[in-house]
């Protein structure tokens, strides 16, 4: 038996319960909104569709209903616009994940909080500050959404299953963001090495380092445009984070976390490697990069460090 209470119902808490539900990965998902008619209505028809789902419990309630969650997923707040900045977000909803915090973390103190909502890397670092949880309980979603798209534009280039790509982004969700190809292969065959390695696959386009990267860093902003929101592909990726987390195993992945001097890098949170599993984060993984590379990734904590000194955390 899986708890897991979903704060915000827009289109990408929404979204969050439904996949939940059809991969049958909770048996209790409970919806929490401020516009609690809308979280009512969300889980009325996310429920009406389980006969044919695995059995699962889905309705919405307040933050007292949250107790005995093991997982608490954090996707409320004001939407990104077309043409604005993750980062432009920031104070509004650094603001009201403060009012939030001692709501929820008082009935569900030893869940482990999933921050969906943007910007990710700096509502990850207020719930570390703000909430008194151990750090282990607090994951932000982070760069596991990039990374997701990186792999899916790489299967792309060398046609072949997304599950041969092991490849990563670094750092920030958003423009600081890099990709350590130092690391990356497919199915062991370093990235480098790729283009003559699969030429009898049929690959024969030239291999676009900086294509690759600008299509990851920019994929969101192209789904906003074109139809107002982003929510499936998080939606996924976040219901990956759960099922690691309530699975028996742990599992690497690039999710946003404390950073206590890893890379040089300390009081700021970002995606690295990281171990996670049934009890949270249980540790960073940490892999050699390139001098350039940790060169990106602090240019990506000063990007973020720089926007924490002018907020009101």
């Amino acid at each position: 038996m899986s708890k897991i209470s979903i704060i915000g119902t827009g289109s990408v808490g929404a979204t969050i319960a439904y996949t939940l539900t059809v991969m049958g990965i909770a048996s209790q998902i409970v919806m929490i909104d401020i516009n609690h008619e809308k979280a009512r209505g969300e889980a009325l028809d996310i429920r009406q569709g389980t006969p044919f789902c695995g059995a699962c419990s889905v309705y919405a309630g307040d933050y007292s209903d949250a107790v005995g969650s093991d997982i608490v997923i954090f996707a409320c707040g004001i939407a990104r616009k077309p043409g604005q900045t993750r980062l432009e977000l920031a104070q509004t909803n650094v603001n009201i994940t403060k009012k939030i915090i001692p709501e929820i973390t008082r009935h569900a103190p030893n869940a482990t909080y999933i921050i969906v909502s943007n910007p990710v890397d700096i509502l990850t670092y207020t719930f570390v500050k703000c909430s008194g949880l151990p750090e282990k309980q607090i994951i932000g979603s982070g760069t596991i959404l990039d990374t997701a798209r990186l792999r899916s534009r790489l299967s792309e280039y060398f046609n072949i299953n997304q599950t041969n790509v092991h490849a990563y982004v670094f750092g920030e969700h958003g423009d600081s963001s890099f990709v350590p190809w130092s690391i990356a292969n497919i199915s062991n065959v370093p990235i480098e090495e790729c283009q003559s390695a699969f030429a009898s696959h049929g690959f024969t386009k030239g291999f676009d380092y900086e294509e690759i990267e600008k299509y990851v860093k920019k994929s969101g902003a192209r789904v906003i445009e074109r139809k107002g929101a982003t929510f499936y592909a998080v939606s996924v990726s976040v219901c990956h984070i759960c099922k690691c987390l309530l699975g028996g195993l742990d599992t690497t992945m690039t999710v946003s976390t404390m950073m206590h001097g890893e890379y040089g890098i300390k009081d700021v949170c970002l995606s690295t490697l990281n171990l996670v599993g049934r009890e949270g984060v249980r540790s960073k993984v940490h892999v050699n990069l390139t001098e350039e590379e940790e060169a990106k990734l602090l240019h990506s904590a000063n990007t973020l460090k720089d926007v924490i000194r002018n907020l009101d955390i």
